[in-house]
């Protein structure tokens, strides 16, 4: 195998074995307590691993290009947005749980322009494709901005030309968008069966779960990066 050929290999390697990362899996998993079969959840992960792969391209791209590094306050700017974006996936999962887990009562929820109630279920998500794509491309982004000044850095380091540094980063968050797709689809496929269990307390406890993940998460890797910030570390 050519230099090259192993070089683009290792490069998509490395992107899937990056959406397996704690920070990634916790936002991720939060949307996957919602998805009820192996299918819906590799989706959720694909639009997560495209959202994550073009701001990695884009803003790393640049970088490459101006063959400039990410200032590092820059650098833990974005990964203190991801921190708190993790702690409001985590909230909103919890306070889900805690709708979920009252006592049934008449739903009312929207679909599209139509609003309407199902006496005695518990709420429940329709989810067209926009909606569907939507928040995991939002934290596909934000999880790829985060990342992208290392990846640049080390793509200028290992990289001998222009070209084979943006290849390297395209098949890298190409990697990213196969990996989180492949890996959610087979998370998902346990989680939509305990999603569709008949007792309401499993999915309650399924989707808290992922709620105190993300929470913990996001303070354990936003702390440092807040002590940073205000001169304490």
């Amino acid at each position: 195998m050519s230099s090259l050929a192993l070089s683009c290999a290792l490069s998509f390697l490395l992107g899937a074995r990056h959406a397996s990362e704690p920070d990634h899996l916790a936002a991720v998993t939060t949307l996957l307590a919602d998805a009820p079969n192996a299918r819906r959840a590799a989706w959720l992960g694909a639009f997560w691993g495209v959202g994550h792969a073009a701001s990695l391209f884009i803003l790393g791209g640049v970088l490459v290009l101006l063959r400039q590094q990410l200032p590092a306050a820059a650098g833990d700017a974005l990964e203190l947005c991801v921190a708190v974006m993790l702690l409001g996936l985590g909230i909103h999962s919890l306070a889900r749980a805690i709708a979920l887990g009252q006592s049934g009562r008449p739903t009312h929820h929207t679909h599209g322009e139509l609003t309407h109630a199902h006496p005695m279920h518990e709420p429940h998500l329709h989810l067209t494709s926009l909606t569907l794509a939507r928040r995991p491309l939002l934290i596909g982004l934000m999880h790829g901005l985060a990342g992208s000044g290392a990846l640049a850095a080390l793509t200028m380091a290992s990289m001998p030309t222009l070209g084979a540094a943006l290849g390297s980063m395209a098949l890298f968050g190409a990697g990213s968008v196969f990996g989180m797709s492949a890996l959610s689809g087979l998370i998902g496929v346990p989680l939509g069966r305990l999603a569709r269990a008949r007792y309401r307390y499993v999915r309650v406890g399924l989707i808290a779960v992922a709620g105190l993940t993300s929470t913990c998460v996001g303070v354990l890797w936003g702390w440092p990066l807040l002590l940073r910030f205000t001169g304490m570390h």
